[in-house]
């Protein structure tokens, strides 16, 4: 059996779909299945069953010897939440459990670390582990992903094979349901569906021209064929880089969706809001040497292709994966 928590989010509710065109439908989907519109992502799944999130814990401790590999993907994700509690319970702690649990019954673990932890790229985004007690996150749920890296590291008892993927700006089917937290594609294809104009924010950095902050965007196909090859090829354990290597502009971005739309471009610039703007990351870029000197030979797909694959098949028609 596979375990896959956070099952209803967006990436868990896409691995699992992805998993199921793999053959697999023996998973245990694990989520808070009290929102309804989350629940909207796992329909036409198949798996063998459905357990909340706080249950699960005592559950695995004495049903480990059915579980066979580990995603574990669930996480507190929202950057705008300030309390550190919540993030210490879910983020921390929740996932201490999961790797004790599958270090004792020599279960295999994937988990999903973040690139929040490098907070405004001072050390790079090299996802070495000799700079991870120095990384500086901008937020508790930076801190948060970091602070569990670093435990992880620290563990002379591990499972058999674990990696901690940090993912960059994930962007893809199934996002419907996060609000302010979903990909900005999400917000330009609907911006630009509903005004036929897009909103970006204004750069309040010297070095950049408004439009022009970068960001390594990821989709979620990709992210998905990574976990994939995780499981199947269980390279050298350690913490890995998942993003597509390259960092794009944000006008970059907005004239993909208008292109995707076949829409005239129609850009304006609006403040960056003050209480993210000092936390604000204007330049993102994933170092994936470590993943490809591990054996993964896959290309990533470009952005072009990945927000018109989005915007067509998905957005445009409201279907999920």
């Amino acid at each position: 059996m596979i375990v896959v928590t956070g099952a209803a989010g967006f990436i868990g509710s896409y691995l699992c779909s992805f998993l199921n065109k793999k053959g697999k439908e023996d998973l245990l989907l694990v989520d808070d299945f009290s929102f309804e519109q989350k629940n909207k992502n796992l329909e036409g799944k198949k798996y063998q069953q459905k357990m909340e999130r706080k249950d699960f814990l005592s559950w695995f401790e004495q049903n480990a010897s059915s579980v066979d590999f580990v995603f574990h993907i669930g996480a507190r994700t929202d950057t705008t939440e300030f309390n550190k509690q919540i993030f210490d319970e879910l983020n921390v702690e929740y996932t201490k459990s999961i790797w004790k649990t599958c270090t004792k019954n020599d279960i295999p673990l994937v988990y999903a670390s973040s690139a929040a932890t490098y907070g405004l790229g001072e050390l790079g985004y090299v996802d070495s582990h000799e700079v991870v007690e120095q990384l500086k996150p901008l937020n508790p749920y930076g801190d948060s992903k970091n602070e569990f890296d670093k435990w992880v590291l620290k563990q002379k008892e591990q499972p058999p094979f674990w990696s901690g993927l940090k993912f960059f700006n994930v962007y893809g089917p199934n996002e419907y349901h996060k609000g302010r937290m979903a990909s900005v594609i999400f917000h330009a294809f609907n911006q630009i569906a509903e005004k036929g104009s897009m909103k970006l924010f204004q750069s309040h950095n010297p070095e950049y021209a408004d439009g022009e902050q970068k960001r390594d965007f990821v989709y979620v196909k990709d992210l998905a064929n990574v976990c994939y090859w995780m499981m199947k090829n269980q390279p050298e354990s350690g913490l890995y880089n998942l993003g597509s290597g390259k960092a794009r502009t944000f006008l970059d971005l907005a004239r993909s969706t208008f292109s995707a739309l076949n829409k005239e471009e129609d850009v304006s610039f609006i403040p960056t809001p003050e209480d993210i703007r000092d936390k604000y990351q204007y330049f993102t870029e994933a170092d994936m040497r470590k993943l490809k000197n591990a054996g993964y030979a896959e290309e990533f797909t470009s952005l072009e292709d990945g927000v018109r694959d989005y915007v067509q098949n998905y957005l445009s028609q409201g279907k999920y994966f």
